[in-house]
């Protein structure tokens, strides 16, 4: 089947890149060219698959309902969370994080959330301490930051990072990797 439609999806992509995404393209510089004229630098440049950087903290937030988020989770919430939902999906887990269960410290941290200044294409960014040491890695924003685009506020915008110490314990603990782990400390 993919030999028969071969021929005529690449003249389709052709086609697409030439009439579609192009064109897109040309506008979207013409657009940032203007938005630039009119607004200087007091607004952030587009993402655009360029080297950027955003300082913030690590903090917690209240929701709107005045429900506390806490900075930062620990292991011991993901096995209470799939206790919960008698480990069915999407909370269940795998066999190897229930084997490695004893293993493991309860109170490594797992995620975090930090007023990290981010938009779409962060994802896996690196997440930096003030000595330069990765300490995470950006995968998301809270439904908060979704207007980051537009505008930002630290008040409840965060961005949700998976903790380093939490991906070295999984490497070492569950999947047996620790030359993966020494690989990223060091000796």
């Amino acid at each position: 089947f993919a030999l028969l439609v071969d021929f005529h999806s690449r003249k389709l992509r052709t086609r697409y890149e030439t009439d579609i995404e192009e064109p897109l393209k040309q506008a979207y510089a013409k657009l940032a060219e203007a938005r630039f004229e009119k607004y200087g630098d007091t607004l952030y440049p587009d993402a655009t698959f360029t080297l950027r950087l955003s300082y913030g903290a690590v903090k917690g937030y209240a929701e709107d309902d005045g429900t506390a988020v806490p900075p930062w989770t620990v292991l011991s919430g993901l096995y209470d969370r799939a206790a919960l939902h008698t480990n069915q999906p999407p909370f269940d887990l795998t066999e190897s994080w229930v084997r490695a269960r004893e293993a493991l410290d309860p109170e490594t941290p797992f995620n975090l959330v930090s007023t990290n200044d981010i938009i779409g294409g962060n994802s896996g960014s690196p997440l930096l301490n003030t000595n330069a040491e990765v300490v995470g890695l950006i995968f998301d924003g809270n439904l908060q930051s979704l207007t980051g685009d537009m505008v930002y506020t630290d008040i409840q915008s965060r961005a949700v990072s998976v903790h380093a110490a939490i991906i070295l314990e999984a490497l070492r603990k569950v999947y047996g990797m620790e030359r993966i782990a020494e690989e990223l400390t060091g000796p």
